[in-house]
């Protein structure tokens, strides 16, 4: 394909800086108005449509392809990557692209990695989580239970922060890393998962038995709530869908 003209820039608000200008043409991407295997405005169309500097749009591009989401090339332009390719894990393409990415597939993904880890990680905790590790896990516990009601996202908060803490609490080092890796999708799915119900006083049970089988240092039990947690995500999430 040919490069699009300055006349086929979308108008959109004409962003004040950088990251503005990044969010913006992400979005753009996202929303199909450059589709996968197009090829993006000419760096000076964009700086004309937008009202920026040609160094602002040449960031903005090497943002987005270390992203996964464009490809620039030497006498063909920059091309936008399949959606595949993209670093759907990354927290700032997650803000920036929002609902247009965070789709059922993506939250089918993320619970079936939860699935393959989070069980296993319980079961870990159980024997290797120091006192200040379960201290901690049960303060976000309890400020789950204390949200006010409606207020999902001080709830979906806490939830990430009690995931966060049963990771690292595991004592495995590839298990704690990946919790940074999926940070940023895990804290949607469960914001997904949160607002799709009235009351989260069953979600608030089935983690307080989690809590209390590290606390008792049962594995088989932290294993068996850690199921059940992932169990109601699942009907929750199915719910919201």
């Amino acid at each position: 394909m040919t490069p699009a003209t300055a006349a086929s820039v979308p108008a959109r608000p004409r962003p004040r800086v950088g990251r503005d200008f990044v969010a913006a043409l992400a979005r753009a991407i996202v929303e199909g108005q450059y589709p996968e295997g197009s090829t993006l405005p000419r760096e000076q169309d964009l700086c004309t449509a937008f009202s920026i500097s040609r160094t602002v749009v040449r960031e903005a591009l090497k943002t987005l392809e270390s992203k996964g989401v464009v490809r620039s090339r030497a006498r063909t332009g920059t091309l936008v990557r399949p959606r595949a390719d993209w670093n759907l894990l990354d927290a700032d393409l997650l803000d920036w692209m929002g609902d247009a990415v965070v789709d059922a597939e993506l939250l089918a993904s993320v619970l079936e990695a939860r699935r393959a880890v989070e069980p296993f990680a319980a079961e870990l905790a159980a024997g290797r989580a120091s006192l200040s590790d379960i201290a901690a896990l049960h303060a976000a516990w309890e400020a789950m239970r204390d949200a006010e009601p409606g207020d999902d996202d001080a709830f979906t908060a806490a939830d990430a922060e009690f995931h966060r803490i049963l990771l690292g609490a595991s004592g495995n080092r590839v298990f704690i890393q990946l919790s940074g890796v999926i940070d940023a999708a895990l804290t949607r799915a469960l914001d997904r998962a949160n607002r799709s119900v009235e009351s989260h006083l069953h979600t608030v049970e089935v983690h307080g038995r989690l809590v209390e089988a590290l606390r008792m240092r049962d594995g088989a039990a932290a294993r068996r709530a850690a199921n059940e947690i992932l169990e109601t995500a699942a009907r929750d999430l199915e719910r919201f869908g």
